[in-house]
């Protein structure tokens, strides 16, 4: 099968960029013909595999003045929120995806075409390919703008409703895409989520010293929690042991992350600011650590989860809408500490009276792991790209 991959935005440096590129990794090892359109800049450099056909969509551009649309409103690298998009712009966004999808139709000629993000691109694809069957990614972002972002949403649903089939990571998504857009629950399947099992892995380097280490691994911003994790970190017992901190990511907003870095140089605990790490960098990060935090307002399932566990992490993790069945159902004996999440005004901005108490939680439940010994590598088995890649072509 010819199967032709689409993204707004780059497809390397976030969650979803990461669930494209190794879905596309595992379709290629299941024999498929490959290619990929994705929104870049001419500065960027792309990792994905030769036989896989590349054609960038280039911001910063003639064609598109501006920086990576980003699904976030703080992406790990320069980027314009949809939110402060003018309709000049909306436009020219349209018309640059528009004509490249048509262009690589005609040329690679796909049998199947998958669009990430059920937003403003996949409904501009789906209207110029109307003969294509077209199958739409939710990475929870998407519905996150529609329901924060005023930018064209009939236009977005439209699109959107005209589907062949939508693809969640979990279970909860299905309600919410229904209401949103107004798709028949028929058309939604439940796809889960992979690991690179060849990069994340236990590999033995903990040393059993008198330090307990923990890591953070996402966009260094305070709707991932990490003004959170700073507050409350040096009220955790570490049971005798001297306690640090590692922080692995990207600069989201500038000015907000200065504010965590001054939160941090007040903090008793060491804390290390890592920067954007490749896959194979962060690995061996989790591999020197005990503790995988992830204090977040916002996500689904998030890939560093898993591949924290799959190099033996203990997790504190903040209870996300459905994560809890997804866990207990696709990687059983996980050790996971779930925090509750703090009263919410929106969808990922915490009330500020709530946060006090959900950063006590926070620090008792990093107590409680930071009390534990070596925990075991939880069952994986069933969390694999293949697998993703399988359900997708049922």
């Amino acid at each position: 099968m010819r199967i032709l991959s689409i993204s707004a935005q780059k497809p390397d440096s976030t969650g979803s960029g990461i669930y494209m590129t190794e879905l596309v990794k595992a379709l290629l090892k299941e024999g498929h013909k490959e290619a990929v359109i994705a929104g870049i800049t001419r500065e960027d450099r792309i990792s994905l595999p030769e036989e896989v056909g590349f054609y960038p969509v280039y911001f910063e551009s003639k064609e598109l003045p501006f920086p990576v649309a980003g699904m976030s409103d703080e992406m790990p690298y320069r980027s314009t929120r949809y939110r402060d998009m003018t309709e000049d712009m909306t436009e020219s966004f349209i018309k640059a995806f528009s004509e490249r999808a048509v262009e690589v139709s005609e040329l690679f000629k796909p049998d199947l075409i998958l669009c990430h993000h059920l937003y403003l691109m996949t409904s501009a694809v789906r209207r110029v390919l109307p003969e294509k069957k077209i199958y739409g990614f939710c990475h929870n972002t998407d519905l996150r703008q529609m329901q924060k972002t005023d930018l064209m949403r009939d236009y977005i649903r439209e699109g959107i409703r005209e589907l062949d089939r939508i693809f969640v990571v979990e279970k909860e998504q299905t309600e919410i895409i229904k209401d949103i857009y107004g798709v028949t629950e028929d058309r939604i399947s439940c796809v889960g989520t992979g690991y690179n099992s060849s990069v994340f892995r236990d590999m033995k380097l903990r040393k059993d010293d008198d330090k307990i280490r923990l890591i953070f691994a996402g966009k260094i911003s305070e709707k991932k929690g990490v003004k959170s994790l700073l507050r409350c970190i040096d009220s955790a017992d570490s049971h005798g042991k001297d306690m640090e901190l590692l922080l692995a990511g990207g600069a989201g907003d500038e000015r907000e992350y200065e504010e965590i870095k001054e939160l941090a140089e007040n903090c008793r605990t060491r804390v290390r600011f890592l920067g954007k790490l490749s896959q194979n960098e962060l690995s061996r990060y989790y591999n020197i650590c005990d503790i995988f935090v992830l204090p977040t307002y916002f996500d689904s399932i998030p890939l560093t989860l898993i591949e924290a566990m799959a190099c033996g992490l203990r997790v504190v993790i903040s209870e996300l809408p459905g994560l809890v069945p997804w866990i207990e159902e696709n990687v059983p004996g996980a050790d996971v500490l779930y925090v509750p999440m703090p009263e919410m005004k929106n969808t990922d901005e915490p009330l500020e009276s709530s946060l006090p108490t959900f950063e006590r939680r926070l620090s008792e439940a990093i107590s409680i792991s930071c009390g534990k010994k070596h925990t075991e590598k939880p069952d994986l088995s069933r969390v694999s790209w293949s697998s993703v890649a399988k359900k997708v072509l049922i």
